[in-house]
């Protein structure tokens, strides 16, 4: 069998990576605090796959090696509703939303298998690379991630006049390989196997070469590679008070690269800007149908508990509050028939995968990450002011639990303590600075909006539309450029 285990993953990372967090190096991700209670999640994604009763759900086979069908590349439609049924048991197991699990970045490999004729006419090596590393994802279930973010700088100023170090940048070329200086930001850079790092910048302009022209795979825990960590929020409290920070906080790091040596065989572009302008026109080809089905499973949660929070008084059965809560519906049934849609209209790709069609899967992005803010307030209308009142766990626990115990009793299906925890659930899911973060990083993570909205624009086939106005207008055909009917 090829797919790991949990502990094997956390054997993995335990290499001696340099991560920093709250002051201090980390001496192991997989027992720190700050890093454990994301570890287990990923962790349990390996161990389920290896019971009975997952096995085939989660699995699937390939000569004589069984595969985890996260890692699959997908060639037919039944692939991606794997996918997607996979990590809805993976959700319902875990009881949460985790984003950066690894299925949701090898996409981004494949993206790049795309072009590969392109970069095989750069150097011939380069291809190769990218077909023995999605093969290499695929045979050892590496935990895989995007190195995204550039520092940048002062953008105000061109990059020659910026510090060099603001961007990633070869600085020497080795027999070995090439030396990479610079630094990144990644979510859960500190616990994964591996990052693909590609170029921030996309839009140059005359130059055919530049040293920020690179893309490669990182290995986290090689020399010169430091993990320097935000604040963690799953330590910051009772668990009982931030049940969803407290199990599902995905680190992010300003990941620096010290002048690390990225072998050969381990990079796929360098110096061409063609590359790098293919990559950043088609990255998230594939990577955004997980992302935006993550967002499924949080209109999920934000349902379930503005219902919850309903039925325990029968607010449900009022005509107000069913209208808000089909609004709720509403947003999510949008992200589930665009995700439909773009598996049901899905096409082949250059390298002969399965697509998903670009335009609706886009579109279900926008709708997905620009209606997020609208519909958390949504639900908080709908759970009331009690989600930032309600004292927390030791008080319920504590000497004056006997009057929280009266007044947050409310009959004989509810008690205090089935009310307190669904209090501390939705104050956690919509109205805690965990909950502000996870807002932030849904609508960044896969850029900001303007871009959401670009990738509409360049993917959508405006020539329906203008054909159709076109006929029915009875516009002539000097419109459409031909000079032989101008005359």
């Amino acid at each position: 069998m090829m797919i790991r285990t949990g502990n094997q993953f956390r054997e993995g990372i335990r290499d001696g990576r340099e991560v920093w967090i709250d002051g201090e190096r980390v001496k192991d991700v997989t027992t720190h605090p700050a890093f454990k209670p994301i570890v287990d999640v990923k962790a349990r994604m390996y161990d389920l796959a290896h019971e009975p009763a997952h096995q085939e759900a989660l699995t699937y086979t390939e000569g004589n090696e069984r595969n985890s069908v996260y890692q699959q590349p997908p060639t037919t439609q039944e692939h991606w509703h794997r996918k997607w049924a996979s990590i809805d048991l993976l959700m319902k197991d875990i009881g949460g939303v985790a984003t950066r699990l690894g299925d949701e970045t090898v996409g981004e490999m494949w993206s790049l298998q795309d072009g590969r004729d392109m970069l095989a006419q750069i150097d011939p090596r380069f291809a190769a690379n990218i077909d023995n590393h999605i093969r290499r994802v695929k045979d050892l279930d590496i935990f895989h991630v995007s190195a995204n973010t550039d520092p940048k700088g002062d953008r105000s100023r061109p990059v020659e006049e910026r510090d060099p170090d603001m961007m990633i940048r070869v600085v020497k070329e080795t027999d070995a390989g090439i030396i990479v200086r610079g630094a990144k930001f990644e979510t859960a850079s500190a616990y994964a196997d591996q990052a693909y790092l590609k170029p921030t910048v996309g839009a140059w302009t005359n130059e055919k070469e530049s040293i920020h022209a690179v893309g490669c795979i990182v290995k986290m825990g090689a020399p010169g590679v430091k993990h320097i960590c935000r604040m963690p929020f799953a330590t910051r409290g009772n668990p009982e008070d931030i049940p969803l920070a407290s199990r599902f906080d995905e680190v992010e790091s300003l990941m620096v690269l010290d002048d690390v040596l990225i072998p050969w065989e381990d990079v796929f572009f360098y110096r061409h800007t063609i590359a790098a302008q293919q990559v950043r026109a088609t990255l998230h080809r594939y990577s955004a149908f997980p992302y935006v089905l993550r967002v499924l499973f949080t209109a999920d949660m934000m349902i379930g508990a503005a219902m919850w929070n309903a039925m325990q008084t029968g607010l449900e059965k009022l005509q107000a509050v069913q209208e808000k809560l089909a609004e709720l519906v509403c947003y999510r049934e949008g992200i589930r028939a665009h995700l439909v849609a773009s598996i049901a209209l899905a096409e082949k790709s250059p390298a002969g995968l399965l697509m998903p069609n670009q335009s609706i899967l886009y579109a279900g992005r926008v709708l997905a990450c620009s209606q997020l803010p609208v519909m958390m307030h949504a639900a908080r209308e709908l759970i009331g002011g009690q989600i930032c009142v309600t004292p927390d766990h030791a008080q319920f626990s504590g000497g004056a639990g006997n009057w929280l115990e009266k007044f947050y009793t409310l009959n004989r299906e509810w008690g205090a303590e089935d009310r307190r925890k669904l209090l501390a659930f939705a104050r956690d899911l919509l109205n805690s600075d965990y909950a502000g973060h996870r807002l932030a990083f849904v609508q960044f993570a896969q850029a900001p909006h303007f871009n959401h909205l670009a990738a509409v624009y360049k993917s959508f086939d405006f020539s329906g539309p203008l054909d159709f106005v076109r006929n029915s207008a009875k516009l002539s055909d000097r419109i459409l450029g031909n000079t032989d009917t101008q005359h």
